[in-house]
């Protein structure tokens, strides 16, 4: 690399970092997960099953892979909402430079750097590396995957194609089924970048697969070797095993919408909502499957966060990727005969269909959170950057149309995304307006070449701002409003949480649980601050975990003496409603209320159980 290219490399991703790492402790945390990992510190048996309460009893609904990340952390720089974000936050910074060397052997320098800029400030990447979730490191995962699968192209090294095989699978121990839609575009981009004969190509990617569902399925394997009776109960299953919970509920289920969104999270057409503030329009849900989904105005998943580079990416690199397989294919100096090719043709296919896997997939997808396009942001910032630097050049017509046309689809649809409010789009404008009058100067023949050449740069840098001023201000405007993917499943008010923690420890005697809880998924927020035991009445869907005669023979052993059913049992949903189950209709019928007494701001939802000495 040449003194320029590092230093142009090293700002971007010390931008990158700044935007992921910049007030981080002031988002929101995600108790469900940090209640795992504080758990997870408690024993090996919690760290290898990803427990969600110390006792162990129960499991986080998918493998830990990436949870042990976050306990190291913490175990290294001490429990807080910071180091429990941070490999997050590293995990998307580090994605920056690794695109960055990716895409410079895929096409240029100037591609490597456009695209890792385009990463660097991605809204919706940064929005998620600064949430408690496990998708920033995800999507690292499977861009060091086609780092290593370039390699094996180049090299036709079967090291190589084993250790993005490595990669992928772990990838998948991190999100599960989220990391298939990267699937079919890695795999195309392997068979075509690999040398050889096809039948030599397809065994070596069925090897590389072999490996793939070894290390994808070796934790789930790994679970099945202790008993069962010493397994926790995985979070959504509905018999108790990872499998289930992995295949079921984080599968089939989700992309079957069996698991509804929560009661007003769904977007309601005809509804009217308001758009008046920034944090007003972060809240209205992501819209109902369509086409043009990922082009919404508003929404956590608007148009400003991710719809506005995917355009781009396909604008721009499409027209790019496919002059370089049919125009482009010569060799250069020192390469291996037929090398260039290769890599053009699977570079063209396999992040095309990587992008187009990951739009059709979130477009209809039934249920979709915003953290789950991670699985496709690689190749849009890619497909960006490679599409710019291409039609940035002083050469032939269409690269100059081609430049026009996504310019300009950049200002026309950044102005509709910004509200009425000009300023940041006025930049776009200035910076559009700036990247043409530079290509055109680098066309005029009276130019010398370092002129021209000054000219391109100039260009790029000038569209770059064009395309990425809207998502900057996106992500600034997130910093300041402490934006967060992360759900907030588990979290109590803290006028309930430091109430009832505090009673309950003053309260506690010599119980085994600190309380009983009416479902694994209302408590984490309790379990983040005292670090103890918890019985759980029900899990996911109201599936009774406890019953009522093993709650009773707790009780009188004095294993627990409190309850805490913090939601209420009403007409619809019984089925499906913790607080309908039996363990629950039992304690409130045989309980006796000491709410007002813990100074919970909520009657009935603390109580003393029946036979327990208070």
């Amino acid at each position: 690399m040449r003194p320029w290219e590092w230093a142009c490399l090293a700002l971007i991703t010390l931008a990158a970092a700044a935007l992921r790492l910049v007030h981080i402790g002031r988002v929101s945390p995600d108790p469900f997960y940090d209640a795992a990992v504080r758990s997870m510190t408690a024993s090996f048996h919690n760290f290898f099953f990803g427990a969600f309460e110390p006792g162990g009893s129960v499991s986080i609904d998918k493998p830990p892979v990436d949870l042990w990340l976050q306990v190291a952390s913490v175990k290294l720089l001490g429990f807080s909402s910071t180091t429990l974000k941070l490999p997050e936050a590293l995990a998307g910074t580090a994605s920056v430079p690794l695109l960055f060397a990716t895409v410079r052997r895929l096409w240029t320098p100037a591609a490597g750097l456009a695209a890792a800029a385009a990463m660097a400030v991605l809204p919706i990447e940064v929005i998620t590396a600064r949430s408690d979730t496990m998708d920033a490191v995800m999507m690292m995962l499977l861009l060091a995957a086609l780092a290593m699968l370039v390699r094996a192209s180049e090299t036709g090294a079967m090291r190589w194609l084993i250790a993005a095989a490595v990669a992928l699978g772990i990838a998948f121990d991190v999100k599960l089924l989220e990391t298939v839609v990267a699937l079919p575009g890695l795999a195309l981009f392997a068979y075509l970048g690999l040398p050889g004969s096809r039948r030599r190509r397809a065994l070596q990617l069925s090897v590389a697969g072999a490996a793939y569902v070894v290390v994808a399925l070796s934790w789930l394997t790994a679970t099945l070797l202790v008993p069962a009776s010493q397994r926790p109960w995985a979070i959504g299953s509905t018999n108790g095993s990872a499998w289930n919970a992995a295949f079921v509920f984080n599968g089939t289920d989700r992309l079957g919408a069996k698991n509804a969104e929560p009661a007003g999270s769904e977007f309601l057409p005809g509804h009217s909502y308001p758009v008046a503030t920034q944090e007003e329009r972060d809240h209205i849900p992501i819209t109902p499957p369509s086409p043009t989904r990922l082009l919404a105005r508003y929404g956590p998943l608007s148009g400003q966060r991710l719809g506005l580079e995917v355009l781009l990416g396909l604008l721009l690199g499409i027209p790019a990727l496919a002059w370089g397989v049919m125009r482009d294919s010569g060799e250069r100096d020192g390469e291996p005969p037929g090398l260039r090719r290769r890599m053009r043709r699977a570079t063209a296919a396999g992040l095309t269909l990587w992008t187009l896997s990951g739009i059709v997939l979130f477009s209809h997808m039934i249920r979709l959170h915003p953290r789950y396009v991670e699985g496709f942001t690689p190749p849009v910032a890619a497909m960006l950057g490679i599409g710019l630097v291409w039609a940035a050049a002083p050469v032939g017509r269409l690269r100059a149309a081609v430049l026009f046309i996504g310019l300009a689809a950049a200002v026309y649809y950044g102005e509709l995304l910004l509200y009425g409010t000009p300023g940041i789009w006025l930049v776009a404008l200035a910076g559009a307006l700036a990247a043409l009058a530079l290509a055109g100067a680098a066309r005029a023949r009276r130019l010398a070449g370092s002129l021209s050449t000054a000219a391109t740069a100039g260009a790029v840098v000038a569209g770059l701002v064009a395309i990425l001023a809207i998502p900057a201000k996106a992500d600034i405007t997130a910093i300041e409003d402490a934006v967060t993917d992360a759900g907030y499943v588990g979290g109590l008010p803290a006028s309930e949480l430091n109430p009832l923690s505090a009673y309950l420890r003053a309260h506690q005697g010599s119980a085994r649980y600190e309380v009983a809880a009416e479902s694994a998924t209302s408590i984490g927020a309790l379990i983040v601050r005292d670090d103890r035991p918890i019985l759980v009445l029900t899990t996911y869907n109201a599936q009774v975990f406890t019953s009522v005669a093993r709650l009773r023979r707790l009780i009188a052993a004095g294993e627990v003496r409190y309850a805490f059913l913090n939601s209420y049992c009403g007409t619809t949903l019984a089925s499906t409603n913790p607080a309908c189950s039996a363990p629950a209709k039992w304690i409130r019928a045989h309980g006796r209320n000491v709410s007002r007494q813990a100074g919970l701001p909520h009657d009935k939802t603390l109580y003393l159980l029946p036979g327990a000495a208070q």
